[in-house]
Parts: C-alpha cells; structure tokens; sequence
C-alpha cells in the first residue's frame, strides 16, 4: 500500500465521519462537504492502487519477457525439428516411388507451359 492509497483512504473515512456528523446536525454544509471529501478520498485511492499496479507490472516485465523469450526459443526449436523430421519423410517417400517424381514433373512442366502460353486470345 503506498502513500496516495493511504491518504485517499483516510480522506475518504473523515469525509463519512462528517457527513454522518452533519447528518446528525443536519448540517447542509458539513453533509457536502463530507460527500465531496468522500469522492475526493476515494479518487486519490483508486490512483494508488492503479500506481501500485502499474509498479508491479513493471517489476515483473523483465521476468516475463524472459519466459516469454524461452518458450518462444522452445517452440522455435520444435518447429526446427518438425521441418526437419517432415523434409526426411518426404525425401524418403520420394526416392521409394518414382511416380511422384512423375506427377512432380508433370505439374511442373503444366505450370511452365501456361505461364509461357500467358492470356494469349
């Protein structure tokens, strides 16, 4: 809890004890001015808390950003790996079958073809 979370809880006590004083009085005056006291006081607290918030994330970024660096690193590791393992398989299936290199061959030979041909009408 820091200063303004303090300050802003006591204004905000003294602004209900004089209202419930200006109540008892019925005091128009003391009731306002405890009702402004209150707003005022709870105003200055929320600020606080947002302060004492906003200080804590800022001291637990660094930890974060690390974490999140690691499990990034980790994950681009993973991927790596996947790439690696799925190329292997690939290569592996290529040199097995023959007719994939075939059907490789002949959609390349089409895609050759209609990009020489172009939108010739």
């Amino acid at each position: 809890m820091n200063e303004n979370e303090l300050r802003g809880e006591a204004r905000y006590l003294g602004g209900k004890i004089q209202k419930a004083a200006g109540d008892a009085v019925d005091s128009t005056d003391w009731q306002v001015d405890g009702v402004v006291k209150q707003v005022s006081g709870a105003a200055e607290h929320a600020y606080g808390r947002a302060r004492a918030v906003a200080e804590d994330v800022l001291e637990g970024a660094p930890a974060f950003a690390d974490e999140a660096r690691e499990r990034l690193h980790d994950v681009a590791g993973q991927a790596q790996d996947a790439v690696r393992r799925g190329g292997s398989t690939l290569n592996d299936s290529v040199r097995s079958d023959p007719a994939i290199w075939a059907v490789a061959a002949g959609v390349i030979g089409l895609a050759v073809g209609w990009l020489i041909r172009g939108n010739r009408v």
